[in-house]
């Protein structure tokens, strides 16, 4: 006897299983539809760095993953508000921290990544403690190249990633610059330093592409099937000298005037607590900030410590720091094993239950570790 369900045609499960997620997101959607409110104004330009490329002070270091100063400024303005503290747990570059400031609120950010404590630090020498000698000297830099005099080189850290990411002339001038900058007070040596970390990848053959570096196909690495091009590679004199003549030139008019970054309103005050926002924010008092404005770590396994890798082993930053830096991070994203996260906060027990019970996350969730097993 035939059994009539066995000719019917069978749906894969992976079909049935985003057939289901499809099915909640729809319900989910329809449940809070009169709540959703588009606003145009919210492009792609705005909420992305791309509306930070031409601003004066958010241009000088090319921090793609931030969200632009307008965005905040946009936001703080929509729902008024005017005093208050900020909190930023995922700091990047600071961009919350310096656009809060600069309407009086107080600001504190939390950030693990290297880079983003040398932007943020970078900044605040450069608004609170940069004087018109500092000035100065940095001029006397840009017009003068004087580590091209230097007779001494200060070999720079290398991780494995790293390794033949310069033509050996930039190689050299790199560490002969390093080496004259030392001579410089520590405000100079800041701000110096922080000028080389905006140009590594201009001068280097890789192009950061997601979260990996792509590699020239001048460079030594092995190619892949498409040799990439990533077109002009410029000198380090050349590129040092524009991003520093660029710096001097978003500071010029305050310089003149016989102050940085001269404000027409009272600066805020910004406060950066250096590692993990899980360590950290469990430390913080209760009811202490009236706003918390972030763009937290992306479910997609996002590897900085990859995409950042000139910057970070220029910074000193080892190998073995390297893999506990990425273990770090992933850490913050929603990857974190719940008893994990409960040995480090007890009370952040009803959010793990919040999320537990969102049907659309845990039936992503298995999606997704399905068809993990399933390619192993």
């Amino acid at each position: 006897m035939l059994d009539f369900q066995q000719l019917e045609p069978q749906i894969p499960n992976h079909q049935t299983q985003n057939i289901e997620i499809e099915h909640i997101n729809t319900q989910l959607y329809q449940h809070f539809a009169d709540k959703f409110c588009i606003e145009d104004v919210l492009n792609r330009k705005i909420v992305s760095f791309q509306a930070n490329k031409l601003k004066p002070i958010y241009r000088w270091y090319k921090y793609k993953e931030a969200f632009s100063a307008s965005l905040v400024e946009y936001l703080l303005d929509k729902y008024i508000i005017e005093s208050g503290k900020i909190l930023d747990p995922f700091a990047g570059s600071g961009t919350t921290l310096f656009a809060a400031s600069n309407i009086g609120l107080n600001a504190d950010g939390i950030e693990l990544l290297s880079i983003g404590k040398e932007i943020i630090n970078t900044r605040l020498i450069l608004e609170q403690e940069f004087t018109v000698d500092d000035f100065t000297k940095i001029l006397y830099w840009s017009k003068n190249c004087p580590w091209e005099k230097s007779k001494t080189q200060q070999n720079i850290q290398e991780i494995k990633i790293t390794t033949g990411a310069y033509p050996q002339e930039t190689l050299n001038e790199i560490q002969k610059y390093i080496s004259a900058y030392q001579e410089e007070n520590c405000r100079v040596k800041q701000v110096l330093q922080f000028a080389l970390l905006c140009v590594l990848e201009a001068i280097s053959y890789t192009r950061k592409d997601g979260q990996y570096l792509r590699w020239d196909y001048r460079s030594s690495r092995q190619q892949g099937n498409i040799p990439f091009n990533k077109g002009e590679i410029l000198s380090f004199k050349q590129a040092i000298s524009i991003k520093i003549r660029e710096i001097l030139a978003d500071i010029q008019t305050g310089s003149q005037q016989g102050e940085l970054f001269p404000s027409k309103t009272k600066q805020g005050g910004i406060r950066l607590f250096t590692g993990s926002s899980l360590d950290i924010m469990p430390q913080l008092p209760n009811s202490y900030y009236d706003v918390i404005l972030t763009s937290p770590p992306y479910c997609n396994r996002y590897d900085y410590t990859r995409t950042y890798a000139l910057e970070l082993a220029l910074l000193g930053v080892g190998q073995e720091e390297i893999v506990n830096l990425r273990q770090q991070m992933l850490s913050c994203t929603v990857e974190n094993r719940p008893k994990d996260l409960l040995a480090i906060n007890s009370q952040w027990s009803n959010a793990i239950l919040a999320t537990d019970q969102q049907k659309l996350l845990q039936a992503i969730l298995q999606y997704l570790e399905e068809q993990k097993s399933k390619n192993n």
